[in-house]
């Protein structure tokens, strides 16, 4: 018999040793009709392990043990789990024989004698052919590799296999509309997985009987499903596809090995979608990725699902719009579509919720050769995607605004100036607003790095001089990662800035400094007035110019969103032209059915010089 010492450096040892099966051994063992499986789950932090199987008699088992039990007792709760099954099979058998048939009589002629009780079968856990010690603790017994007897019955024991823990399809489905599921793994990596989908075969036209009289229509039959020849995560539905609804089959892997499966169905068909959306038009011109040379480069601010789904948005802010859609799994379509189809290679998007860019963006966009990271804010946050193929992450440089003020001594001198307005100090220190900077570098040409910086600055009309402190803090940050910490390198510097090119934001970017006595320095009244010069030494230009408007609301229009650049390094190639006004008002105003955010993407091609 073989019996666990107490040393843990050996079990470590075994543990390393045990069979851990390949994503081709998984494959050949499934193909070979292998032994069942019984996974078990253990995790040191918690005081229970799981265990589950499936019964001869077909039912399925979940057992929760201590991790602290001898085996002994565990396979002998699974004995008479299994005695139960044997003795629930035999008086179905049973209950089938006597039932009535089609003549009246019972299906057996006469009663046979009662079968004698099935004794307890055999339970035993074996690792590497020999039995396993009962009094051995269920923490080290259940060892990856392990076969599990039960009767005639043999098990390969999987400890910690990879394991889908939620698969969920979006509510809204659209033709054209990139599909990715919401997927929470345990011990598994997404990249590891493999995905098939599946579209509802659609069902055969009945054919009416001939003569007789009419009965009641059959039962419909169950669904039966073809494959669409998909394997990844994301599945764009096609017009075919309308009507129809989607299956996917999951398996959670980690590179290493492959866990239960997992399948779900859509709840509703594949939808058409809502035909012509702003986009369109704008894709014309990214069909496809932009050359080597250029960077193409997307500022949008997609709207928060914490924001969309108030009470004050849908009856205040913007009653114009359906309520479905503002619902975020059917704008996640719009966005998803959109964003793939500008085949950017730097995207820098503000007020993205964590669950949006964890469960949609990263997924999805990583499907479109894009990796992501994120800053979180309070409630949303930033986000910075760019193409894997053209450039490496080499540098994050985030800061929050209120800490480096107060903490950095690069802000030293602006705090001072700032302590003398304690009025708009206070104001200044309460908001939450942060920078994200992320230093790329091409992956064609390793001198060439560009720093690539995304805010949100403070939104409130008021907040005309918190604005321009926030920009002065940025400015002051960028310059010290772009010519301090990697010297020289450009800089793109993206966001929704809240303000429009007549501010004092605006100026100050443009022209590299603002005087005292600017009039947004008292944009919240006299009490909060706070006086002072500000000067930057970048030579920054607005990329895309300065569009009639970046935010089309019912009370309101205007440019708020940019692209500065460093016009030293960068040049701009081409602006992808904005939606026409027509397209933007065809419902009103945005967000709309068309367009799934209350402002507009700039987009443009830009080159070193």
């Amino acid at each position: 018999m073989w019996r666990f010492s107490g040393v843990r450096a050996a079990l470590r040892v075994l543990r390393a040793a045990g069979e851990q099966r390949s994503l081709a051994e998984a494959a050949a063992e499934g193909a070979a009709g292998a032994m069942e499986r019984a996974v078990v789950r253990c995790v040191p932090s918690e005081p229970k392990l799981s265990l589950s199987f499936a019964l001869a008699d077909g039912s399925h088992k979940n057992m929760q043990r201590d991790q602290s039990e001898p085996l002994g007792r565990a396979l002998s709760r699974i004995a008479t789990n299994a005695l139960k099954g044997h003795a629930k099979a035999a008086a179905a058998k049973k209950s089938r024989k006597n039932r009535p048939n089609a003549s009246g009589g019972a299906d057996a002629a006469a009663p046979g004698p009662e079968p004698a009780a099935a004794p307890e079968p055999v339970v035993k856990l074996y690792y590497r052919e020999e039995a396993v010690a009962e009094d051995v603790l269920n923490v080290d017994a259940w060892q990856d590799g392990a076969v599990l007897q039960i009767g005639d019955v043999k098990y390969k024991v999987e400890r910690n296999p990879p394991a889908v823990t939620e698969l969920q399809l979006p509510r809204y489905i659209m033709a054209g509309f990139p599909v990715c599921p919401k997927l929470s793994l345990e011990f598994g990596d997404p990249a590891g997985c493999l995905f098939r989908w599946y579209r509802e075969a659609r069902p055969a036209a009945a054919e009416p009987e001939a003569g007789g009289a009419s009965s009641a229509p059959p039962p419909p039959p169950p669904a039966a499903w073809s494959d669409t020849g998909v394997r990844g995560r994301v599945y764009t539905p096609s017009n075919a596809d309308v009507g129809l609804r989607l299956r996917l089959h999951c398996t959670p892997g980690n590179g290493q090995r492959l866990g239960p499966s997992r399948e779900l169905e859509s709840v509703r068909p594949v939808e058409a979608g809502p035909g012509s959306c702003t986009f369109d038009h704008r894709h014309l011109y990214t069909k496809k990725v932009a050359e080597d040379a250029l960077v193409r480069t997307v500022s949008y601010n997609l709207l928060a699902d914490a924001y969309a789904q108030t009470e004050f948005s849908r009856t205040v802010l913007y009653p114009y719009c359906a309520p479905y859609a503002l619902e975020v799994d059917y704008r996640q379509n719009l966005i998803q579509k959109e964003l793939a189809g500008y085949n950017a290679d730097v995207v820098c998007l503000q007020e993205v919720d964590r669950a949006v860019f964890s469960d949609s963006l990263v997924p999805t966009l990583e499907a479109f050769g894009l990796d992501g990271v994120f800053r979180i804010k309070q409630h949303e946050g930033l986000a910075t995607f760019y193409r894997r193929s053209k450039f490496s992450l080499v540098g994050q440089h985030d800061v929050s605004f209120q800490e480096a003020l107060e903490s950095d001594p690069l802000h030293r001198e602006l705090l001072e100036k700032l302590v003398s307005y304690p009025l708009a100090q206070e104001k200044v220190l309460q908001r939450s607003s942060v920078l994200q900077v992320s230093v790329l570098q091409s992956t064609k040409d390793a001198s060439k790095k560009i720093c690539v910086a995304n805010t949100h600055l403070y939104w409130h009309p008021k907040g005309g001089y918190i604005r321009l402190i926030q920009m002065a803090v940025a400015l002051a940050h960028i310059r010290h990662v772009s010519c301090d910490l990697y010297p020289g390198i450009p800089v793109i510097f993206c966001g929704d800035f809240n303000s429009t090119p007549s501010t004092g934001m605006y100026e100050f970017v443009i022209n590299g400094s603002i005087a005292e006595d600017h009039e947004d320095w008292a944009s919240n009244g006299e009490e909060e007035r706070c006086n002072m010069s500000l000067k930057h030494f970048f030579k920054l230009r607005s990329a895309c110019g300065e569009p009639a408007y970046t935010n089309y609301v019912g009370g309101f229009h205007g440019c708020l969103d940019y692209i500065f650049i460093d016009s030293n390094a960068l040049e701009v190639e081409q602006v992808i032209p904005l939606p026409s006004h027509e397209e933007v008002t065809t419902h009103q105003a945005l967000p709309s059915v068309s367009h799934p955010s209350d402002h507009i993407a700039l987009v443009c091609d830009l080159k070193w010089k």
